[in-house]
């Protein structure tokens, strides 16, 4: 489903204590919100107001109704009178959708000439909302709290996040991962438990045979290839006359497609030690079906795939972008220090400040012929790197700040797309807080999932986040992993 497709369930607290011309209200009201938050622009969803809930059955039964419609990515709590949370207990035990409590009321001010006891009767979210949010802390349920009025910016730009993390949980739930070949040999950070991880994330990760691909890449017709080529002529810079060598990276896009469309993938990893029978190493072609959302890993990194092709369906319709990256070479000038991403070829455009160019150079490993890639420079701003580590019976997110530069330098002689950017809190702290953390060299960058957005994915996946930020100290950092280890073996 596209982001827009999917809907949140306004569910709104209340009891009979207050008779039915305050009930009426309230549903009124409700409705009325639901309808003015979705005509504001600001939501990447719509809301849909469902029941002023005013029993235990009531709630359970739109839980129940939630948890199986596949529209519904999520509840929105509200308590606009007082709600006695042992109402909800049930309900809440039974809810396996993403859950939000919204601390809002229906008036900005409290109104001097209006305010009596009918008036406080009915406004009681400020009562409403601290014994709702008792019985979600009791239960150790993982929920986001947003507190703000219902028509503010800030406010509003805040339940929007959520809901393209809440979004995103449904996308992982169904991700299939094509893996043409095993991760790269010897390598310890590629790997992991694929039948945890598909019990917690919902990936289901398995292998096809690269003979698959290179049938399919010989069954491409010359028409299907010269229209795609028509296509990159009008998108990037054709910087080569190996033509031959742009063709087959078009073929080898088209067969990568079909497969996923068949098999119902949205994520693929490849290795350069697995390529029999093909004769490039897919740069542009990767490249570009990461540029149309899917998830890419090089090295057979699935589970850095996978996290690519989350966090773009997260992050669908927003402009910064995200790509699989990874961290190269450092520039160790003091005072002047930053870190240099790329990939041997495969960085999505989505994140170039420029019109990029198709060039094709050697590889130098792997064997096969010279590849064309897309040849750029990522743009300047704010920005996090992101990681997925195998903790051995945890998943570890590890997410870090950064602030993208324009690189300082040409780098002429680099036939590949780079990213320069400035760590937080500092290059040496940062990389010291990454490696402590057990980071990996392969991550997403991106410059439009926020923290906030991937904490709030983490914590409805149930999973550790670790977030490196500009105030963060190894000392600290080591003091939190520490915690977290004895934490999580509790669980």
């Amino acid at each position: 489903m596209q982001l827009k497709e999917y809907e949140f369930w306004f569910v709104v607290g209340s009891q009979f204590l207050y008779g039915p011309e305050v009930l009426k209200t309230v549903a009124a009201r409700a409705e009325e919100m639901a309808s003015k938050m979705n005509e504001s622009g600001a939501l990447p969803c719509k809301v849909v107001y469902k029941v002023t809930a005013k029993t235990p059955e009531e709630i359970t039964e739109v839980v129940k109704e939630a948890n199986y419609q596949d529209a519904c990515a999520g509840v929105i709590a509200w308590m606009h009178t007082f709600s006695p949370s042992k109402m909800w207990i049930d309900g809440l035990q039974k809810l396996q959708k993403p859950y939000c409590h919204f601390a809002t009321q229906y008036n900005r001010t409290i109104p001097n000439e209006e305010i009596d006891m009918d008036f406080m009767n009915l406004n009681q979210a400020a009562h409403g909302d601290r014994e709702h949010g008792f019985i979600a802390a009791r239960l150790r349920m993982p929920r986001k709290v947003i507190m703000g009025y219902w028509q503010d910016e800030d406010v509003l730009a805040r339940l929007g996040a959520w809901m393209r993390s809440a979004a995103a949980v449904a996308f992982s739930k169904s991700l299939k991962v094509m893996r043409f070949g095993d991760n790269m040999r010897n390598v310890a950070v590629t790997e992991g438990d694929k039948v945890e991880t598909q019990m917690k994330l919902g990936w289901q990760v398995n292998t096809w045979p690269v003979g698959a691909l290179v049938e399919e890449i010989h069954a491409v017709t010359e028409e299907e290839t010269d229209a795609l080529m028509t296509e990159y002529e009008s998108l990037y810079d054709m910087a080569t006359e190996n033509l031959a060598a742009v063709r087959y990276q078009a073929k080898a896009e088209i067969a990568m497609k079909k497969m996923l469309e068949r098999e119902g993938c949205k994520a693929f990893s490849n290795t350069f030690e697995d390529l029999y029978g093909m004769e490039q190493l897919p740069g542009l072609a990767s490249q570009r079906l990461m540029a149309q959302g899917y998830g890419y890993g090089g090295e057979g990194d699935w589970k850095v795939s996978a996290l690519t092709a989350v966090i773009k369906a997260m992050t669908e319709g927003m402009t910064g972008g995200s790509a699989f990256m990874e961290d190269y070479t450092y520039h160790l000038e003091n005072g002047n220090e930053y870190s240099l991403g790329a990939h041997m070829l495969e960085v999505c455009p989505s994140v170039a400040a420029a019109r990029p160019r198709i060039e094709v150079h050697p590889l130098g490993i792997g064997g096969k012929g010279d590849p064309a890639r897309l040849v750029f420079e990522g743009h300047a701003g704010k920005a996090c790197v992101v990681s997925l580590v195998d903790m051995g019976g945890r998943l570890r997110m590890i997410c870090q700040d950064i602030e993208a530069v324009k690189p300082i330098m040409d780098m002429p002689n680099l036939p590949v797309a780079r990213v320069m950017w400035r760590a937080m809190p500092d290059l040496r702290t940062g990389a010291e807080c990454w490696i402590l953390a057990g980071g990996a060299h392969h991550t997403v960058l991106t410059y439009d999932a926020t923290p906030e957005m991937l904490c709030d994915w983490a914590r409805m996946m149930e999973i550790e986040f670790v977030h490196i930020t500009k105030d963060t100290t190894p000392d600290a950092l080591e003091r939190e992993l520490f915690l977290n280890d004895l934490a999580w073996k509790l669980k």
